[in-house]
């Protein structure tokens, strides 16, 4: 935690911390970092000054992405004691246990091959079951390349012979989230005539803008469910369908609507034909399944072509975090530093800041990919555990932000790490923008490493030609303490491949946390909890209800009196 000077506290929380189940070698090293970091106040300008291998020591360039951790909390020290926690928590064997295709989602018994998503058609597994659906995804990958030549092409047309110029996704969560921001990221590789749209909210304001603005004849929607029963996806589906049929007859929607879905039936019985039903299979967790046919929204926009280029990028990682040692791997020291922040110096959030306007969605993806993933209160047994384990993430777009919330960064009381993303050139060449751009980037993070004393800004306001008197009135509003982190990401400039590399580098990052606290990245029962209790009050909510709720606390029954009320006015 701050203490407001740049410099770091432990938390008396962490102190205490009981670790019941873990092996006595993991025990010893998590304490002797507690240790460390409370009794060493690390300087990061003094760090850079007095060892000149420092930037090259903690850089990794994985041949799409650069990133710098040199403006961490850690030394030569801390980051031995990193690796060998790593090592004693089985990391390698963890990893290789990913890839093989073994139950890593030990709560519901089964792997999460996302990597296999992205696989060569060549890539050779140890494991049977693998090796089947890696032969599953090139199957679909053809289907997926199939329909999309057919709408580019203008061979698959609407009910009134109209070529396509509209795709409407309708899922959520990890059918919207991961599309969504990729689509966006990747617009400068559009096909000429597409348009995407993505509806994820169950608030008809939603789904009622996008339909005001299409064409029934000329949009095709994707009901995006891996079950085919999320709420709020199919109450949106039925509207579209409805809203669809009442220009169009039910032979129609053939020509209108296709699913990605595991539930097959369900999908024919919405009047989805079985042909335009694209498979998800229970080994990709939503928040990774934009690699799979729910990444069919990305493939429409920007074409199968760059949708593989995508896959590629996120393949390249994949091989750099099997293959490169610890020292040197761009995740595996993302997801340390993360334990630091979260567990040693109980920073509670992490900024995401991209310089980069094509990825502005990033920080709304990421937030589902690390808190849902992490975001967990016992371990892989069960037990209850007494550590934090993920950060509060949140981040916007440099410069915008620069202009919001990074006063608190410079001079607030709250810490928190920081990662910059910064392409290094541009799609367009407007002027010297680009150029200001970087220069702002890269003086946030000197700004929040260098810092601005007292001392120093008192000359410089007497220059100025304030007299003493003023100048130390004046001086402690303008002090910045520095001594502030941040990770700088740099790549040449968005493309699919680079978009596939960044994705890819965050999931593996919290794949290595999630080790190190022993819990499971890969269920969400969080989540399903919330649709349970969503689905006992909306009965309650029905205009000919008269039954007094039951089962619900005094404040929401209140509020359901309150909404009958106002219903009844209305």
């Amino acid at each position: 935690m701050s203490n407001g000077t740049g410099n770091f506290t432990k938390s008396k929380i962490m102190q205490n911390t009981k670790l019941p189940h873990w092996p006595d070698d993991k025990k010893t090293l998590w304490r002797e970092l507690q240790a460390y970091y409370e009794t060493t106040q690390l300087d990061i300008n003094a760090l850079l000054s007095k060892d000149i291998l420092r930037t090259e020591k903690l850089s990794v360039d994985t041949g799409t992405l650069f990133l710098d951790f040199s403006k961490n909390q850690v030394d030569d020290r801390a980051l031995k004691l990193l690796i060998d926690l790593a090592g004693a928590c089985d990391l390698k064997e963890k990893i290789t246990q990913m890839f093989d295709g073994d139950p890593v989602n030990n709560t519901e018994k089964r792997a999460a091959l996302h990597t296999t998503l992205r696989c060569p058609h060549n890539a050779d597994f140890k494991s049977e079951g693998a090796n089947q659906q890696q032969a599953q995804v090139q199957e679909t990958l053809k289907k997926m390349t199939s329909f999309c030549n057919a709408i580019h092409s203008g061979q698959h047309r609407g009910y009134t012979g109209k070529t396509i110029t509209d795709i409407v996704n309708l899922g959520v969560g990890g059918s919207d989230l991961g599309p969504k921001m990729a689509c966006h990221a990747l617009r400068v590789f559009q096909q000429p005539g597409i348009t995407t749209h993505f509806v994820s909210n169950i608030d008809d304001t939603d789904l009622g803008h996008t339909l005001a603005h299409i064409n029934p004849e000329k949009t095709l929607f994707i009901v995006a469910s891996k079950s085919f029963t999320t709420q709020e996806t199919m109450r949106n589906a039925n509207s579209a369908r409805a809203w669809f049929l009442a220009s169009a007859e039910q032979k129609d929607i053939c020509s209108h609507f296709i699913a990605v879905s595991s539930n097959i039936d369900r999908a024919v019985t919405f009047g989805i034909e079985e042909d335009n039903v694209f498979p998800l299979w229970n080994w990709v967790g939503g928040r990774y399944s934009l690699w799979s046919s729910i990444g069919l929204s990305i493939a429409l926009a920007i074409g199968m072509d760059n949708f593989k280029e995508l896959l590629a990028g996120g393949h390249e990682m994949d091989a750099h975090f099997s293959n490169t040692p610890f020292a040197q791997n761009g995740p595996v020291i993302m997801g340390l530093l993360g334990i630091v922040y979260s567990n040693m110096l109980n920073v509670p959030t992490q900024a995401i800041i991209p310089y980069d306007e094509n990825l502005t969605f990033f920080p709304d993806y990421l937030q589902q990919l690390e808190m849902e993933s992490n975001g967990k209160g016992v371990n892989k047994n069960g037990t209850p555990i007494t550590y934090q384990t993920g950060q509060i993430l949140w981040g916007s777009i440099g410069t915008n932000s620069q202009h919001s919330f990074h006063q608190l960064f410079h001079q607030g009381k709250h810490t928190c790490n920081i990662d910059f993303l910064l392409p290094l050139s541009s799609h367009y060449n407007l002027g010297n923008q680009h150029k200001y751009l970087v220069s702002n980037c890269l003086a946030q993070a000197q700004a929040l490493l260098k810092g601005k004393p007292e001392d120093e800004i008192k000359q410089e306001l007497i220059s100025q030609g304030l007299d003493e008197t003023e100048a130390c009135n004046l001086a402690p509003h303008k002090v910045v303490p520095g001594n502030k982190p941040s990770t700088l990401i740099c790549y040449e400039k968005m493309t699919p491949r680079v978009l596939g590399n960044l994705i890819a580098l965050y999931e593996h990052k919290v794949y290595v946390q999630s080790v190190i606290w022993d819990i499971n990245p890969f269920d969400q029962w969080g989540v399903e909890y919330g649709k349970q209790l969503c689905d006992s009050i909306e009965p309650y909510l029905k205009s000919d209800c008269n039954t007094s709720p039951k089962g619900v606390d005094p404040s929401t029954a209140q509020i359901i009196s309150r909404y009958h009320r106002l219903k009844r006015k209305s």
